[in-house]
């Protein structure tokens, strides 16, 4: 069953009826997926090939952009049509321009050490780029490479509007998705191994206070996202799970194979478009938040 309704409000969500479609097949460990508005296409990552791919909605053409990529995971696009990338094999966070003939680093250390492997990645309204740093990319043979991590913590950042990388929290076991609420007041942050997704208010400084859990996920959460009405969805342990606002479970999407992240896309970003070793997405009966309000 692709659909698991726990709460009548998921059927105003999600047509129980809808069928996955693939669209770009034949990859690996696929991270990183991500609508990109200004050319109307998806971009993600292949850890497994170390290459970043576009897609065409148009054509159903799946192309390289970046590559070698240094086992890029998460990606994200700024208001400028800017590629934000996590590299796990360096350890930074880099930015390519929408033609990708150049690309600039913007954070390799934080006071001196070496960051873990900045895994996924979100750019407000305001410029600033917010990461998760856990040390999966230090750990894992096929999504980064094995080394003894220098930090001694494992934190999510914030590199404000004059590029100084600022230390927002740093009390979780492995931070992992990321994602702004509505109105950029709050933003959530996945803890992989605790199972538990937390919401923490944004300060004007860059920091992150509060952090209650707002949801208990039956798995271990990778992506989350929110769609404009602010219900939160996160896949967990290879399937994704639907809460309500305030962590009430709603449903699960049984997805075929590991699916590690996913996006809303298309033009009105309606569809959910998910990264397993295929492609796939499905169109919703909702649209996912839209970027920078």
């Amino acid at each position: 069953m692709l659909f698991e309704a726990i709460d009548p409000r998921f059927e105003d969500l999600i047509d129980m009826d809808a069928a996955l479609e693939p669209v770009s097949v034949g990859h690996k460990v696929t991270e990183g997926i991500i609508w990109w508005p200004q050319k109307n296409c998806l971009i993600f990552s292949d850890m497994g090939v170390g290459k970043v791919y576009k897609w065409d909605p148009e054509t159903f053409e799946t192309t390289a952009i970046k590559y070698p990529s240094n086992i890029s995971n998460g990606n994200f696009i700024d208001t400028e049509g800017r590629i934000v990338t996590c590299e796990h094999a360096t350890s930074s966070i880099t930015r390519m321009e929408p033609d990708g003939r150049y690309m600039k680093t913007l954070a390799t250390h934080y006071d001196g050490k070496q960051l873990n492997s900045p895994n996924d990645v979100i750019v407000d309204s305001k410029g600033r780029i917010w990461f998760t740093d856990p040390t999966f990319g230090r750990t894992s043979k096929v999504a980064g490479l094995l080394r003894e991590p220098e930090m001694g913590f494992q934190g999510v950042y914030c590199i404000n509007e004059q590029g100084e990388l600022i230390l927002s929290r740093k009390d979780f076991e492995q931070p992992n998705g990321l994602c702004m609420e509505i109105g950029e007041k709050t933003m959530l942050v996945n803890d992989t191994p605790r199972q538990e997704i937390r919401r923490f208010k944004v300060e004007d400084d860059g920091t992150l206070t509060g952090g209650e859990q707002v949801c208990k996920v039956d798995g271990r959460p990778d992506g989350t996202k929110i769609d404009k009405d602010g219900n939160i969805f996160t896949t967990a342990s290879g399937n994704m799970q639907v809460f309500d606002k305030n962590g009430v479970l709603l449903g699960n999407i049984n997805v075929p194979g590991q699916c590690r992240n996913f996006c809303f896309g298309g033009e009105d970003r309606s569809y959910l478009y998910f990264a397993c070793e295929t492609i796939y997405r499905v169109k919703t009966k909702t649209q996912g938040a839209e970027f920078f309000k």
